[in-house]
């Protein structure tokens, strides 16, 4: 059987053809796969419906630093992915500059290995509770998940929140109880514990006998006994095979597919990413792109008609273009024009809708607008109204967890989000492509019950701290609205507390939390439920240091403020009136000169030529900055700069606006 004139394999065999393939052992691969269904490997459950044998399709979800990325470094290079001599860096699978720099997950990935001769397409997903969007679309793609929980940490709330969708949806999990070599380790009470967590999430009774294993993902080992250490991930990727269920899927039925997820080329558009659910797909064929809806027919004035151009399967951490592909598959498809999140393609003549995805709605919204404070348009590239529009709405074909609503002005953007560091991800991104823009004070997003009744949601905190200040962070978070519902020791100098807090009450606490637990203790916090307005909440009690005039920042003048306030400017900064230049000690706001310098004499006295010694400025981050401003005031974002301003610049005009809304509050 050889190939012809174009390189493709002979058609006798239908083997795909095959593009930009670098190992041999992937070629042998590809071309197995197609054998085996030309054998007839893909055999019928007892409903008569095909179930594909060659592939396995599992999703990795896990609690933000549980170590799931690095658990995936180790199965792509003991599955044969990388070269021997093959230089791979850490982490290889967050390949987003901003996941590398903090060290997280943001966006869901797609890649696959070899293993006994079946495909395993591998789906890592992030771990923060923020990107929740994220985790609910990819799991319509899989059949299974790898439940990835910490020897030490046990299951976390991210860990809670995915692993009840996943079961929702039926998927078989493969707990994966990681970091067992920690001096602290306990795997055997967090098996207990994830058992208990499957108890409460109601799992069926296949799901409650998931297996367990015992793994150290950054030596790349896993064992099915406690204590025994294992060689490599070979009873991982055994355990995937023998308990993850293979798609279940038509491949001789009409074409069928949900659109999990999207990627952008430059070059071709936007590129659809799912599973195929039924039928084949291959390059030139026609195909449907049905609206939102309800599942079922969809007739055909409401479909529109598009060409697959390119095709994609994931095979290590490249997309492999090939000509064909079948059912159960994650595929990528290019030339579909306008195509979205959550729609379904399928073949011209049989237009089946299949079930959309839900995702849960944001519980937060700052306002986005285009900048205008004194150094506007400075250093930006895209500065106007309709560029940072334009920009915002295009998010919105990727963040499914995202909504973005006009306003009554013009100028001014609602941006809604699962959380803080979700819309903090966006405006460092968009900075960083040149965007200018001002961010308001966040606010949670209200809902109506049934009776009419102000309601507020609310999240579930996690804290871990030593013993020694447990009674400060109750002390905190009481005037919070915090509501303490569990405290667990672990008798080794650390609690545990568990608290039932309004979303609104975390505002600005992180770094108040941050000072009392000495950058020691750990914070972690998810979305509960919406419940009954929790009544006014203290907000910040310090106030702020505000520049009175346009100029340079003047050490002389810092040194003689710094013991009023905590600096975030350094000498030699430009400032603006009505920017904010530190934190106050006391309430109230300060308007200072920042830019008066020393006055020169001829006379000289002992002392007054000595150095000036200033503390260094704490630095500002848009999660800090977000936490920290009030009501009144704004974030000035720029490529080159985060600063704090206050909304009304003029001092005097600020005066006026606070003596009316205290008038109209008595």
């Amino acid at each position: 059987m050889g190939r012809g004139a174009s390189g493709d394999v002979g058609s006798d065999m239908r083997w795909p053809s095959v593009a930009g393939l670098q190992l041999a052992g992937d070629f042998e691969y590809l071309k197995g796969l197609d054998f085996q269904r030309a054998q007839g490997a893909a055999v019928s459950d007892q409903a008569g419906t095909e179930i594909v044998m060659d592939i396995r399709n599992i999703a990795i979800i896990a609690h933000v630093d549980h170590g799931k990325t690095t658990l995936v470094d180790k199965m792509l290079r003991q599955a044969g992915v990388f070269r021997d001599n093959q230089h791979v860096q850490e982490r290889v699978m967050d390949s987003n500059p901003l996941e590398r720099e903090r060290g997280i997950t943001i966006l869901s990935k797609n890649t696959a290995v070899n293993w006994k001769g079946v495909k395993v397409n591998i789906v890592d997903t992030p771990g923060h509770a923020d990107f929740g969007g994220e985790v609910e679309r990819i799991l319509r793609m899989v059949d299974g998940v790898l439940i990835l929980v910490d020897a030490v940490e046990g299951p976390m709330p991210q860990t809670r929140f995915v692993t009840r969708k996943a079961l929702e949806l039926g998927l078989m999990p493969v707990v994966v109880v990681n970091k067992v070599d920690r001096p602290a380790a306990r795997p055997v009470a967090v098996q207990d514990e994830v058992l208990e967590l499957f108890m409460e999430l109601e799992a069926s009774d296949t799901q409650l006998d998931a297996p367990f294993l015992f793994a150290s993902g950054l030596d790349g080992w896993a064992s099915t006994e406690h204590g025994v250490k294992g060689e490599d991930l070979t009873p991982l990727f055994d355990a995937i095979l023998e308990h993850v269920p293979a798609p279940t899927a038509d491949p001789e039925g009409p074409f069928q597919m949900l659109v999990s997820t999207l990627d952008h080329s430059a070059y071709v558009g936007r590129i659809a990413i799912g599973r195929v659910e039924r039928g084949q797909v291959r390059v030139g064929d026609p195909v449907t792109l049905l609206p939102f809806g309800d599942p079922g027919p969809v007739g055909d004035g409401e479909a529109k008609r598009s060409r697959v151009t390119q095709l994609y399967v994931f095979q290590g951490l490249d997309r492999v273009e090939v000509t064909e592909a079948l059912a159960g598959d994650i595929v990528a498809l290019s030339g579909l024009e306008g195509v979205e999140i959550g729609q379904t393609l399928t073949h011209p003549e049989h237009r089946e809708r299949l079930r959309g995805i839900k995702v849960e709605e944001p519980t937060l919204s700052v306002d986005f607008t285009v900048n205008n404070s004194p150094f506007a348009g400075l250093v930006g590239k895209f500065v106007t109204t309709r560029q940072l529009r334009e920009r915002l709405f295009r998010e919105l074909e990727r963040n499914v967890a995202l909504r973005v609503e006009d306003t009554d002005q013009t100028d001014t953007f609602q941006v809604s989000g699962r959380g803080e560091l979700h819309l903090t991800i966006l405006m460092e991104t968009m900075r960083r492509e040149g965007y200018e823009f001002q961010v308001s004070r966040p606010r949670v997003i209200e809902k109506r019950g049934a009776g009419g009744e102000r309601l507020e949601p609310y999240e579930e905190v996690l804290v871990d701290v030593s013993d020694g200040v447990v009674g400060t962070v109750m002390e905190k978070l009481g005037p919070r609205r915090g509501e303490l519902r569990d405290m667990r020791p672990d008798g080794q100098g650390t609690t545990r507390l568990t608290f039932k807090i309004p979303a609104r009450g975390l505002f600005g606490y992180r770094s108040e939390f941050l000072t009392d637990t000495r950058g020691e203790g750990l914070l972690n916090h998810h979305f509960l439920e919406y419940g009954p307005w929790a009544g006014p909440i203290q907000g910040r009690k310090k106030g702020v240091l505000v520049a009175d005039r346009q100029g340079d920042s003047v050490a002389y003048s810092l040194f003689n403020l710094q013991e009023r306030a905590t600096m975030f400017i350094d000498a030699g900064e430009a400032v603006y009136t009505g920017m904010i230049i530190g934190e106050h000690v006391r309430p109230g706001d300060l308007d200072v000169n920042v830019t008066k310098g020393k006055k020169l004499t001829n006379m000289r006295a002992a002392g007054s030529d000595e150095n000036v010694k200033l503390e260094p400025p704490r630095q500002l981050t848009l999660e800090l900055a977000l936490e920290f401003i009030a009501d009144d005031e704004l974030i000035e974002v720029t490529p080159d700069a985060i600063r704090l301003r206050k909304q009304e610049l003029d001092a005097n005009r600020r005066k006026k606006h606070q003596k009316a809304m205290a008038s109209q509050e008595a």
